[in-house]
């Protein structure tokens, strides 16, 4: 055990000589929490606050391999048929960190920008505001960009966009001919400016990305990794095996070219 971390130190430098191409986005679905939770004998809250502890600490992996944007599936859709309780201790648990944005050194050092993707429409108003106080305090930030899904669902964010569009144009404020692929993705995020997905990750030992970023991940063939831990437990070496897989892609395509 005395070795183990310099072992994992020497692992993650020749994962680190493997991997060239830094993906500009990657889109994590953070899978597990709740079966960490039952693996430890712990009560499930516990677990999604583990969760919300590694994703603060994956965001400084983030800064230093010099990824861009990262969008975490944080609560779809078809979560909110879960119980009422964990329902109500997510929630709070969102709005806590959403909050902790307003004086987190972290987001001030490396100038995250914080933005929520997903239906605003289905949060509490206590939750929204919070989202709109963080997404306010760092909208200027330049550093990278971490988007949280929440209240998400793929289908669902490309519903809202035609209903945009189609509203947009019994205004005739568009022509039906000036729609485009440049038209959806504007209104998919709200004009936040999301690029293309260059890889999703998911843990938990779950193979499918439970239609996550359908247009910005499927629609542009990002790489792919699936790997075991639950997402408590995700490693550093875990995050570079997977950027790993996507520069073995990114080779590929650029040696076809």
């Amino acid at each position: 055990m005395i070795l183990r971390p310099l072992i994992d130190t020497l692992y993650e430098r020749y994962l680190k000589m493997q991997c060239r191409h830094v993906p500009n986005h990657i889109a994590i679905i953070q899978d597990g929490n709740r079966r960490y939770a039952k693996m430890l004998g712990i009560d499930i809250p516990q677990g999604h606050r583990a969760g919300a502890d590694k994703t603060e600490e994956m965001l400084d992996w983030a800064h230093e391999l010099g990824i861009r944007h990262i969008t975490l599936y944080t609560f779809s859709t078809e979560n909110f048929s879960r119980k009422k309780e964990e329902v109500s201790h997510l929630f709070a648990l969102f709005k806590e960190k959403f909050l902790d944005v307003l004086h987190d050194e972290r987001v001030k050092k490396y100038k995250i920008r914080v933005q929520m993707v997903g239906d605003r429409s289905m949060l509490p108003d206590d939750l929204l505001s919070a989202v709109d106080a963080a997404e306010k305090a760092t909208r200027d930030h330049t550093g990278f960009t971490l988007n949280i899904a929440l209240a998400y669902g793929g289908r669902n964010e490309i519903v809202l966009a035609a209903r945009e569009i189609l509203s947009a144009v019994a205004k005739n404020e568009v022509n039906p001919d000036a729609i485009d692929v440049q038209l959806v993705e504007r209104h998919l995020h709200e004009g936040k400016g999301i690029p293309p997905v260059d890889l999703i990750i998911r843990t938990g030992n779950e193979c499918r990305t439970s239609n996550f970023l359908p247009w910005l991940a499927t629609g542009h063939e990002s790489a792919v990794y699936f790997c075991a831990p639950y997402w408590p437990l995700f490693r550093k070496i875990d995050l570079l095996r997977a950027m790993r897989i996507y520069d073995q892609r990114a080779s590929l395509k650029r040696g076809l070219n």
